[in-house]
């Protein structure tokens, strides 16, 4: 019927309208229409008709979908696919390639992503060096898994104020990532794990709304794609290997799978419970790809701290060393590498998790010179103690470079 092409929300009027795509299909998006228009193409008794609602709402839901909410509009999209009992051979081949040895993982992040679309989730990251990984492929397939509540942003378009265009949906991917900004990396931190955001569009004032989008960043940089410190809890870093065979129709393959894929998911039971305020434990997400990123997201003064260290436990042929704060702090400078002891305070027990001795106690203290000789003697202070195997693991690669 005409009438239902048509919704007044508010005082305003709007037209469903379907836009065509690439591959044939179509988008139902809301456009602003003129009551006047619709007169002249209706007549004016055609508007009486017309349903209304009080406003706006965005409530996410896959399988209990409602249109309207104590007579607010939903703004989430209904998805178009239907669950349907079938195959799914080609999809679960190609998520145990994006998840590798963490597939059941990864079933459990797409499950949640399809039955719980307000569950905080990690942010994922697709990294590698190489070419024909299927990260992009990984990102249409979701497009076309989740439809209209997946959105694609550059990283302009991230560090816009303008966001109207992306806080309202499930899924903000943004291909081809580089935050070099520190308040990049804050802000998507900060909205992967809080339930509201400001909404604010051109020439309209802000205003907050419920959020529960997820991001998924894919890079070419394997390194220092974004700044993150060692303690960082939010991120869920997988290096994709190169696909062992192109195959120029995996595309439409998974999407012809889409129906049959929600069947399973909608069958399938969680491996997992929610342990953290991101579902996954910490400890279940780690992947080597975030440590490398760690390790490349070492401050200098971090480096050569750590540098001079093993120098100390390799000359006396140590395999753990006892320091205080200023004692680093004098060795650090004596580098030429300009620090102070807040500085390295906050690496000692932030990035490195240390925590200093209760009580002053006698240990070895290490003096460097200025030509770089190195000296120890007796003292006494609240030192902290490094292990050589702890340098060795987390800055050995780094400081070759």
């Amino acid at each position: 019927m005409k009438d239902n092409l048509y919704i007044r929300v508010g005082t305003s009027y709007f037209k469903k309208v379907k836009a065509p795509t690439i591959s044939g299909d179509f988008n139902e998006i809301l456009v602003p229409w003129n009551i006047d228009t619709i007169k002249q193409d209706h007549g004016k008794s055609f508007v009486s008709r017309i349903p209304k609602y009080d406003g706006f709402t965005c409530i996410p839901s896959h399988t209990d979908f409602k249109q309207v909410y104590s007579g607010f509009y939903n703004r989430y999209s209904p998805l178009g696919n239907h669950p349907k009992e079938g195959t799914i051979d080609v999809t679960r081949l190609f998520v145990k390639h994006i998840f590798g040895n963490q597939f059941e993982l990864g079933l459990d992040y797409l499950q949640l992503l399809y039955q719980k679309p307000v569950q905080i989730l990690p942010i994922l990251c697709l990294v590698s060096k190489e070419r024909s990984t299927g990260k992009s492929t990984f990102l249409k397939w979701l497009k076309a898994l989740f439809e209209n509540n997946l959105t694609y942003l550059t990283n302009d378009s991230f560090g816009s104020q303008f966001n109207s265009d992306w806080t309202n949906k499930l899924l903000i991917c943004i291909d081809e990532v580089l935050f070099n900004k520190e308040e990049l990396t804050e802000r998507i931190k900060y909205l992967s794990t809080t339930n509201y955001n400001k909404l604010e569009a051109k020439g309209k004032d802000k205003i907050e709304v419920e959020f529960f989008g997820k991001f998924i960043l894919c890079s070419n940089n394997e390194d220092n794609f974004i700044k993150i410190d060692a303690a960082e809890e939010r991120f869920w870093v997988r290096k994709i290997p190169r696909l062992k065979r192109e195959d120029t129709q995996l595309l439409q393959k998974l999407m012809g799978e889409i129906p049959a894929f929600q069947y399973f998911l909608n069958n399938r039971k969680l491996i997992t419970k929610e342990s953290s305020r991101m579902w996954f434990p910490p400890s279940r997400i780690w992947t080597p790809a975030l440590q490398n990123l760690v390790k490349h997201n070492r401050s200098r003064v971090e480096k050569e701290l750590a540098s001079i260290l093993l120098m100390v436990m390799e000359k006396y042929d140590l395999d753990e060393i006892d320091f205080c704060p200023l004692d680093a702090m004098y060795a650090v400078n004596q580098a030429r590498v300009k620090t102070d002891l807040t500085q390295i305070r906050r690496i000692l027990k932030k990035e490195w998790r240390l925590t200093p001795k209760e009580n002053s106690l006698s240990y070895e203290k290490f003096i460097i010179w200025g030509k770089g000789e190195i000296s120890r003697e007796t003292t006494t202070g609240r030192f902290y103690r490094v292990k050589k195997d702890f340098l060795l693991e987390n800055f050995d690669e780094t400081m070759k470079e």
